[in-house]
């Protein structure tokens, strides 16, 4: 073929994509003028829909999942919304389709049209819509997988419905107990439950332990060896660090410090004085104030705010008269930093008197519960500089 020949068909094919850029020009043109001659005419302001044979819209089909906090599969006025859950959408052939994360308020959206080429879904047909379970938890109500029928549904706002909306999804993660024993030291670690003990450990010197709590565990008690002492249980992992003789006395008088009284908006540094402590380099947030906040919404158990370490710095909380430090619940900011480790030091004046390491996660919080009994400073880190999310803290003194 001849060199004019190429340039021929070169030439026609730019005019026909030519031709094809001026009619969609055009087109859209037309519609636009349409638009406009609709939006001047009052007589359309309020018109009743006449026309339903077409559906031209889109909307999120949502999927819901939350914490469960008591267990029992449904959700209610104890749980809280679930952030960064993955949830996949898949066909009734078990075809992959789309995937989506829980966004702060515990919903993973998924576009659904049949106009709209880029919708999640677009046909008639049975999904499959699979929450996935984080290693370590579980689904109370054995409901992480539901398959939902839709049909056409002309002069809807997206041309589909279904029955119902899949059902809210509850996860719970697997209770666990840690901690870490002392050279020297032996101890009986009791678990319990309304009273009843559910099992006995022996805690030899210089060990570490983790073992998993039934799910009815209400207490655990430590006896022997000076480490005396009682915790009861959160819906939460709990990890009582390095066991010490200089445990919080029993039956003393514990306060919470929650951090919604810092402010009422959505961000503020805590100002030293805050319940009769100093702070250095930690924040008081609503729980919804920065998007895409894992940590910051599953870290939050009481109330809408939490505290923060400010960009990821060492922070601190002190008082120059003695204090017991009994517990606090701390996680990871990110779904990111899902694994960072915290290190948490306690101080009496100059002397160290407690330094532990722990995980921390983005989807729950970790029941921090050293429970010692005369501190004056204790200094939070964690070992990448990520931020550690800080709530419901427990003193005594």
């Amino acid at each position: 073929m001849s060199d004019l020949g190429l340039i021929g068909i070169l030439v026609a094919a730019l005019a026909i994509i030519a031709a094809a850029v001026v009619a969609i020009w055009l087109l859209r043109k037309a519609c636009s003028r349409r638009r406009a001659l609709r939006r001047a005419d009052p007589a359309n302001d309020y018109a009743v829909r006449t026309d339903w044979s077409r559906s031209a819209g889109m909307l999120n089909y949502s999927s819901f999942v939350f914490f469960d906090v008591d267990r029992d599969g449904k959700y209610g006025v104890g749980d809280r919304p679930m952030a960064g859950i993955m949830v996949r959408l898949f066909d009734g052939q078990g075809g992959f389709v789309a995937s989506s994360r829980t966004n702060n308020a515990g919903y993973a959206n998924f576009t659904m049209s049949t106009s709209a080429l880029k919708a999640a879904i677009r046909l008639p047909r049975a999904y499959r819509f699979s929450v996935s379970v984080p290693p370590g938890w579980r689904s109370p109500g054995a409901n992480d997988t539901q398959s939902i029928e839709f049909r056409l549904a002309p002069g809807s706002p997206a041309g589909l419905v279904s029955p119902d909306l899949p059902r809210p999804v509850g996860l719970a993660p697997v209770r666990s107990l840690a901690g870490r024993m002392a050279a020297g030291a032996n101890a009986t670690l009791s678990v319990m439950a309304n009273g009843q003990v559910l099992e006995r450990r022996t805690l030899a010197p210089a060990c570490a332990f983790r073992f998993e709590l039934a799910d009815e565990a209400d207490m655990v008690a430590i006896s022997g060896g000076g480490l005396d002492r009682r915790l009861v249980l959160s819906p939460y992992p709990a990890d009582l660090g390095l066991l010490s003789p200089r445990a919080l006395a029993d039956g003393a008088a514990l306060r919470m410090i929650g951090f919604d009284d810092v402010t009422g908006r959505g961000f503020r540094k805590i100002p030293c004085g805050h319940a009769g402590l100093e702070w250095r380099n930690l924040n008081a947030m609503a729980n919804d104030h920065t998007k895409h906040s894992e940590g910051y919404v599953n870290g939050n158990v009481s109330g809408d705010h939490v505290a923060y370490t400010s960009s990821g710095y060492p922070a601190e909380f002190s008082r120059e008269r003695p204090f017991a430090f009994h517990s606090v619940l701390l996680s990871a900011a990110w779904l990111k930093a899902e694994g960072e480790t915290a290190l948490i030091e306690s101080w009496l004046d100059e002397q160290l008197v407690a330094s532990d390491e722990v995980v921390l996660s983005a989807l729950t919080p970790l029941h921090y519960a050293p429970m010692l009994g005369e501190v004056t400073r204790v200094r939070l880190s964690t070992k990448h500089s990520w931020q550690m999310v800080v709530d419901d803290l427990v003193l005594a003194g």
